[in-house]
């Protein structure tokens, strides 16, 4: 069934046509047709990707439950992991669509969130003060549900609302409808989760909604929304979490190309590019990425147990993903993967659900997250006939906003405290060090996978790196540095398993005296050994960039903490020796320290927003490595 009209004559005629989809992606003339079998599989790794030729072999629907497979907590809804097995496929003029598509009303009653404002309001609230406010991480997502009964044909009303997004929306990366029999999903989604071609592997994070009510964005009020610093910081923390899915799926990393204004119908985002080489399979690239920040939080271990205790209800595949995978004409794995949002699932009886949530950070206000969901929500409710559509541009497309010169001007601006080392095209070895090259270095993950770009600064500076989760460390013998890395939670908490693993493994390392470098949660298990207990600070510095001075030298760097460790003087005694400290000179927090064998830092040098971590980890290692040997085991390696 390679034919719109005949597809639909046999929805018309009550005949259920088969499993199919119908995906156009941005600024498309055509629309793909997809058709074959629905089956299930347990695993990613179970997707086929049969080396039969070049084209797409298998559009999955992937359920946020299968964020299981890395371990992390959910709410297990059972929701399967459907796939289409694709026979046959096909390239449909847009127009020859749209004839085809139904332009009728969508009937649908009892339409209701599962969670009401005001109950959605103190849910927001409960994460600032529970979650952000006692250090889990910096953005929580938190959704919420519509639900309705569709009257009349489910399939039918899916396509007419398709053909509306098709006409009323723009600016989606995937507009599309997926039958498999069990179910219905229709959307248009703005947001580009994965993609792989030819090695290239691309991530697309957005952030900030803009809400709007016109045909095209007011000017001067879109400028204000650019230049707001809660819409920047948040763009900035999601950009530094999918840096973070980067260091794990290609060679180098992640290089940062943007940000851009992605105009939509009703709303307008911010966004960047990420694109980076590498060479694994396209299932694993997919498992290593679930889920995306925007769309669950940071650190996103701790997200996946923040969104489970505060949702309480499974997500089905709100914040998953659709993956079409095939093959080039050179016989190289492809990938492309639309996160599902925006998106409606529609059941063979007419229960309809339409999910969306809001991005959580230390600005957020209760009222603007639950106006955020409304807006989010508006394009596919409109298209479902739940809400007014966007107002018709007329004769002429919409001024393209994004092309405007003071636009494109306040966003290149985002970029100017930024790291250059994220920014910039990295050749091999031109950043490395003679001092530190082929020297060893073994990174403990707390359970933030900033880790995974730390490793890619070090490798950088020269070092050969190894990273290691907190609860199986292994043996250190070997290595010349141990880096205790950052991740969530209280460094106080006596009773927490991970606190107890981090600091026996430092008073190891300080009782041995061999160099050790401690960064944000290390750094505050770390000033604590060395009689500086960390304290909550009022406000948390959750994706917060200052300059601040590092033994002598004004640094820009990025924080994520909620706790500090707080001294009155610049040099205070240890059980280690002295320490010297680089405070702050308004409430004494200590941003860095360093003693014999070893030094410590409270922000992310290898954040994006760290502008001078590369020369912060330089000097650090300097003063730890300057032994040009390493050290034999149990022997004291002061450097």
């Amino acid at each position: 069934m390679t034919r719109p009209h005949h597809l639909l004559a046999a929805v018309a005629d009550g005949v259920d046509p088969g499993p199919f989809a119908l995906v156009r992606r941005e600024g498309a003339d055509h629309v793909a047709l997809y058709t074959g079998p629905v089956r299930v599989a347990d695993r990613l790794a179970d997707l086929p990707l049969p080396d039969a030729g070049p084209g797409p072999a298998t559009l999955a629907l992937v359920p946020y439950r299968q964020i299981t497979e890395r371990g992390f907590d959910c709410v297990d809804d059972g929701t399967p992991l459907e796939y289409l097995a694709v026979d046959a496929h096909a390239e449909l003029p847009l127009a020859d669509v749209l004839a085809a598509l139904p332009d009728a009303p969508v009937v649908t009653t009892d339409a209701a969130f599962d969670v009401d404002d005001a109950a959605y309001a103190r849910t927001v609230e409960r994460v600032l003060a529970e979650e952000i406010g006692r250090g889990e991480g910096a953005n929580f997502v938190v959704h919420r549900t519509l639900r309705a009964t569709v009257q009349g044909s489910p399939l039918g009303a899916a396509l007419a609302a398709l053909r509306r997004l098709l006409v009323h929306e723009r600016g989606a990366y995937w507009t599309f409808l997926v039958h498999t029999g069990t179910r219905i999903l229709v959307g248009a989604s703005p947001e580009r989760h994965v993609s792989v071609d030819d090695g290239l592997v691309m991530m697309n994070p957005i952030s900030g909604t803009f809400r709007h009510s016109g045909a095209a964005a007011d000017r001067d009020a879109l400028l204000r929304f650019l230049r707001d610093p809660k819409e920047v910081e948040e763009l900035y923390m999601v950009l530094d979490e999918e840096l973070k899915m980067m260091a794990t799926v290609a060679t180098h990393g992640g290089q940062v190309v943007g940000p851009y204004l992605k105009e939509m119908a009703h709303l307008a985002h911010t966004e960047y590019l990420l694109a980076g080489r590498g060479s694994k399979d396209v299932r694993e690239v997919l498992r290593e990425t679930m889920f995306a920040p925007t769309v669950t939080g940071s650190p996103m271990q701790n997200a996946c147990r923040v969104i489970a205790r505060h949702e309480r209800t499974g997500r089905r595949y709100y914040s998953g993903v659709l993956a079409l995978l095939g093959r080039d004409a050179e016989g190289r794995q492809t990938l492309d993967a639309p996160i599902l949002i925006r998106t409606a699932e529609i059941s063979p009886t007419g229960q309809l659900r339409v999910s969306v949530g809001a991005t959580l950070v230390r600005h957020s206000t209760a009222a603007g997250e639950v106006a955020e969901t409304h807006a989010k929500a508006a394009g596919v409710l409109a298209a479902l006939g739940l809400g007014p559509q966007a107002p018709a541009t007329g004769p002429h497309p919409p001024v393209r906003l994004a092309d405007d010169p003071e636009v494109r001007a306040v966003l290149a601006a985002r970029n100017a405290p930024l790291a250059r080392f994220w920014l910039d095209q990295r050749l091999p070895g031109a950043t490395a060090l003679p001092g530190l090259t082929g020297r060893r270095v073994l990174v403990v993950d707390g359970e933030d996978t900033f880790t995974g770009m730390l490793a890619h600064q070090l490798g950088a500076l020269g070092l050969l790196v190894d990273v290691r989760p907190w609860h199986a460390p292994g043996p250190q013998d070997g290595y010349d540095l141990v880096v205790v890395g950052p991740g969530p939670g209280d460094p106080g908490a006596v009773d927490d398993p991970k606190m107890a693993v981090l600091r026996g493994l430092l008073t190891g390392r300080l009782d041995a005296g061999r160099p050790t470098l401690a960064v944000c949660l290390g750094h505050q298990l770390l000033a604590g050994l060395l009689g500086l207990p960390p304290h909550r600070r009022d406000a948390p510095y959750q994706g917060l960039q200052r300059q601040v001075p590092v033994f002598g030298v004004p640094r820009r760097v990025g924080f994520y903490s909620t706790f500090t460790a707080r001294a009155a003087s610049d040099r205070v005694g240890s059980p280690y020796g002295p320490v010297e400290l680089s405070r702050d000179p308004g409430d004494g927090s200590v941003h860095a320290l360093r003693g014999a064998g070893f030094a410590g830092v409270q922000f992310h040098p290898e954040s994006v927003l760290s502008r001078d971590g590369m020369a912060v980890l330089a000097d650090l290692l300097g003063h730890l490595l300057a032994h040009p040997a390493l050290a034999a085991p149990g022997t004291p390696g002061r450097g």
